[in-house]
């Protein structure tokens, strides 16, 4: 607890483990719990298989669920 998975382009393996630290250190800090508990993945899409994949199948139907939705909050 908790497994955080990230989808997102294509970046080099250096960016995403820096991406990975720094949301483990918030997540340490914000969430309370201790470094051993977090997961983070991170899932790379092409940009042609992001709206089939991605938008289409986990954005859109579950868009009333999404804390910011395209950068904006939703609450």
């Amino acid at each position: 607890m908790p497994l955080i998975v990230i989808k997102a382009y294509p970046k080099n393996e250096k960016t995403k483990q820096e991406i990975a630290e720094e949301i483990t250190r918030v997540f340490t800090e914000k969430w309370g719990c201790s470094r051993e508990a977090v997961t983070v993945k991170i899932e790379s899409y092409t940009p042609e298989d992001w709206q089939r994949e991605v938008k289409e199948r986990e954005i859109d139907p579950h868009s009333h669920e999404m804390l910011i939705l395209e950068g904006r909050r939703q609450f």
